[in-house]
């Protein structure tokens, strides 16, 4: 396959490792679904399907790896439409073609949601955990199965994967997590601010009624009765919204929550364990900086990044033959190049002038060099107006500029899953255009001197490449109230980026007016910026992605003042590579 570059270490051609399709899908072309409720340790019945791979109407003999997905989405349900809609049989995560290629598929609504009973006491606790725990165990136990699983999921199907994988099931092998956390609280709640995920409102009762009820509930009545049970669920929003310091005891779970669901606790389980990990997101997704940060956490560990959003299969990419080929080594044994392959394969937009895929021995941030870019004055003096700063290459003469935190922002949409420019609600920075490229891949840091009149301000950074014609667009983002501004050493690898601590004793007011330092982590980049284009640094109060802004404003609005040039002047890190 074409289109591929080596940045680091030894490059694997995938003509060498691809499995032609036509070939994946003449072995089993047909499938046999069951669905039976499962009881768990606690009694709790689960509600599982079955797909098992079959030539006709009869599913083979052979014992086979199974292949296992955790929902809180209903594994099978009918649309609005009337549809029948049924996880494992949509390719986004291959799950189709991996029955065609030899694997039985199970999928399983988790407890208090789809048509399984029971109700959810929190998020990805470890309730749930051991549920996925027993459910593998008992997959594994089935005269269709080999006795060995593979996890895969994206986004909450991701996180429901990781957390499983942090039980280290005996027959759990290999797990394939898209888009999911390594640290709830620096995800969720990322700088002390939440914004966006896990802040929803929960679905009404009737989301759950639409599930396909399972073979032995033919009048549904099972159905009504586990939905029923749903009632007792905890409330996302307020559950996340309760708990404003990583040490919060939650009034709702009584304990300290965020380090249940921390996933970076039980490491060291699955390393000893000795479970294949392999981490995929895009760039244009926010828990991308989480599962790069879980790969450099698992020695071994494949990592994989595509140009699009939130758990879009990477275009250009053979990423059902990428699955495949993963679980055809790691259960099946399949000598197939992928214990040799790089470690990491990712998008490096703008390559050769469009962009395209490379693989590397290295994690995309690994051997990237910072490079600083100053806050200086556009115009002589002092005084200034918005969105007329420069970033240079050294530092200017000692300054300030300042803005109101605006609220009034338009409303997103409901899944805004990334930034907007945001150059009109605050002070933005930019650099003279480049006159040659300029390739970055890693983690940019905001380092800035900060004051504001109140006792604490949200501060929101954007990077933003502009090119020669004005038109701009978000590259990375990050965010950090200034009262949880102190940095500590992080239980886990952090690949050099500051870590926040968030514990109450740690969170402290500022006095107003007075300068402070904020080391603010953005999201990760891969792209080459083109000669001719700018890079803009935006520093904002507000983001129009957060739900509760409503909630939250101030009145009135703080006014945040950036500091530059001097002893400590503000500047940007940029992760430069060769």
């Amino acid at each position: 396959m074409k289109g591929f570059r080596e940045l680091t270490g030894a490059i694997v051609a995938l003509a060498s490792v691809a499995t032609p399709v036509a070939a994946v899908a003449e072995s089993y072309p047909d499938v046999v679904r069951t669905s039976i409720y499962v009881p768990v340790r606690d009694g709790t019945k689960l509600a599982v399907n079955i797909y098992r791979p079959a030539n006709g109407q009869a599913a083979v003999a052979e014992r086979l790896p199974v292949i296992f997905s955790f929902t809180p989405y209903r594994a099978r349900f009918i649309d609005k439409d009337g549809k029948v809609v049924e996880l494992a049989l949509d390719d986004r995560l291959a799950m189709r073609s991996l029955i065609r290629a030899g694997y039985v598929v199970a999928t399983a609504d988790i407890r208090g949601k789809g048509a399984s009973f029971g109700y959810r006491r929190g998020f990805q606790d470890r309730t749930e955990a051991y549920d996925g725990y027993d459910l593998v165990e008992w997959l594994a136990r089935q005269p269709f199965s080999s006795g060995k699983v593979g996890m895969i999921g994206c986004s909450y199907l991701g996180g429901s994967t990781f957390h499983t994988t942090s039980t280290t099931p005996p027959s759990l092998k290999a797990v394939f997590i898209g888009a999911s956390d390594l640290d709830k609280y620096a995800f969720v709640r990322r700088g002390g601010i939440p914004a966006q995920f896990n802040t929803r409102p929960d679905e009404p009762a009737e989301v759950d009624l639409a599930s396909i009820p399972v073979d032995a509930d033919g009048n549904g009545a099972m159905l009504k009765a586990a939905v029923a049970e749903h009632a007792a669920n905890t409330p996302m929003a307020p559950l996340w919204y309760g708990m404003p310091y990583r040490d919060s005891v939650s009034v709702i779970t009584g304990n300290q929550f965020w380090n249940e669901v921390g996933t970076f606790n039980y490491l060291d389980r699955i390393r000893a364990a000795g479970i294949a990990t392999y981490f995929w997101s895009n760039w244009q997704d926010e828990p991308t900086a989480q599962a790069l940060l879980s790969a450099a956490n698992l020695p071994g560990s494949k990592f994989l990044a595509g140009p699009g959003s939130h758990c879009v299969p990477p275009p250009g990419f053979d990423f059902t033959g990428e699955i495949t080929r993963y679980f055809d080594h790691a259960l099946k044994g399949a000598a197939n190049g992928m214990e040799s392959a790089p470690r990491a394969t990712y998008w490096l937009e703008g390559l050769d002038g469009k962009g395209g895929y490379v693989r590397s021995s290295l994690l995309p941030g690994e051997g990237a060099k910072p490079v600083s870019w100053f806050l200086g004055n556009g115009r002589s003096g002092t005084a200034r107006s918005i969105n007329d700063g420069l970033l240079g290459s050294v530092p200017s003469g000692a300054g300030a500029d300042r803005f109101t935190v605006n609220y009034d922002l338009p409303d997103p949409e409901y899944f805004a899953f990334w930034a907007q420019p945001m150059d009109a609600n605050g002070l933005s920075y930019t650099t003279p255009a480049l006159t040659a490229p300029m390739k970055l891949v890693g983690f940019p840091v905001a380092r800035l001197s900060v004051s504001a009149d109140k006792t604490d301000a949200n501060v929101f950074v954007y990077l933003d490449q502009v090119d020669a014609s004005g038109k701009a667009e978000v590259v990375a983002f990050g965010r950090l109230a200034l009262s949880h501004r102190k940095e500590g050493k992080a239980p886990y690898d952090t690949m050099g980026l500051p870590w926040h601590s968030g514990i109450k004793a740690d969170v402290a007011p500022v006095r107003p007016g007075q300068a402070v330092r904020v080391n603010i982590d953005m999201t990760p980049v891969s792209r080459v910026v083109p000669a001719g284009a700018r890079l803009r640094l935006t520093v904002a109060g507000a983001d129009p992605r957060q739900r509760n802004l409503k909630d939250i404003r101030v009145t009135p609005a703080p006014v945040i003042t950036v500091h530059r040039g001097g002893a400590n002047a503000s500047r940007l890190d940029l992760p430069v590579n060769n």
